[in-house]
């Protein structure tokens, strides 16, 4: 069992709150993905979940034991790091090993896990070559081969694909996703790429100078985000923001579009505005507009669209995908 439920809980370096008053709860073999801009907290949040740092208040409950007060090596987590963290002159058997015989786990059942994590992961081939002789992704597999073998209430990922190329990344993270459907397992995963979150999450935690603005699977915070930050965070090309009278006249002190759901005509009785910048990706048309007082917008074009830079366009936002938020920023329900 791997259920992990937070309740209020808060972390303070001296006088700078961190985490302000965090309340979760992580159903047993989910996936969930922390996400968030570089410092808002949520590293600091799975670090206060493996025992790695000292809450400043509130309970940290796993399978309904709460563990404040119980140290790491006790907790029964297994933690993957962005560093690998690897022994250079052990090899990936000796690597893989290392916590189990630290356990003090007899040679066979430490050979017999060993073995089957490598198998899992397609380390076999290697488990006698040294960590440099290895490709990053093949060194990102034997720290989770590591992680595996002792057999945890849950994993948690501190932003374990940063390391590698654009393509070994889409790689990787549909290995890591198989991997843990295939175990069961629970895993916090944490991110800045909100593409990944997207991708791998059963559930994402999106996280803003401490505090947890949104919880819900990718499509609930794509389709209906809480508020103007989970809006502009979450969706690539981000959404689109309006305010004035364009909005007032939907009824909203803010108005949202996503580019995907501008239709773009080259004539038209939508918002008027010249291209200032085209990307053709083949798959893709992006056009990024000056729509005069509407401000800038991006459209998003599903294939190739012959428009360019100093070309007029009109773009109307798909009035059933509006997104509309009030004077604070808060989601307003049409």
């Amino acid at each position: 069992m791997g259920r992990i439920t937070l309740q209020g809980v808060e972390k303070s370096f001296g006088p700078v709150h961190i985490i302000k008053g965090a309340d979760l709860d992580i159903a047993d073999g989910s996936f969930v993905v922390f996400v968030g801009p570089s410092g808002c907290g949520k590293t600091t949040l799975l670090r206060l979940i493996a025992g790695l740092e000292d809450v400043s208040g509130g309970n940290i409950l796993i399978d309904g034991k709460n563990v404040v007060h119980v140290p790491p090596a006790k907790r029964g987590l297994s933690m993957v790091f962005q560093s690998y963290a690897l022994y250079p002159h052990m090899s990936v058997r000796g690597n893989i090993a290392f916590g189990l015989k630290m356990a003090g786990l007899p040679k066979a059942e430490i050979s017999r896990k060993v073995e089957a994590a490598a198998a899992t992961l397609n380390l076999t081939p290697y488990l006698d070559r040294k960590p440099r002789e290895l490709s990053g992704g093949q060194r990102q597999r034997v720290a989770i081969g590591r992680a595996i073998v002792r057999e945890p209430k849950a994993f948690l990922f501190d932003e374990p694909l940063s390391n590698l190329d654009a393509a070994l990344r889409v790689q990787m993270r549909l290995e890591v996703t198989r991997l843990q459907k295939q175990l069961g397992t629970t895993a916090i995963y944490v991110t800045h790429d909100q593409v990944e979150a997207m991708t791998m999450a059963d559930k994402i935690v999106v996280l803003n100078a401490g505090k947890i603005e949104q919880y819900g699977s990718p499509l609930e915070l794509y389709e209906r985000p809480a508020n103007l930050f989970v809006a502009g965070f979450i969706g690539s090309p981000k959404m689109n923001f309006i305010s004035g009278d364009a909005a007032q006249q939907r009824g909203a002190a803010t108005i949202g579009v996503r580019p995907e759901h501008l239709r773009v005509d080259r004539e038209g009785q939508g918002w008027q505005g010249t291209v200032t910048a085209a990307e053709h990706l083949g798959s893709d048309t992006f056009l990024y507009v000056d729509a005069g007082r509407i401000g800038q917008l991006t459209a998003r074009y599903i294939g190739e669209l012959n428009l360019g830079t100093g070309d007029k366009v009109s773009l109307s936002p798909d009035p059933a995908r509006l997104h509309r938020f009030d004077t604070s920023g808060t989601a307003v329900q049409a």
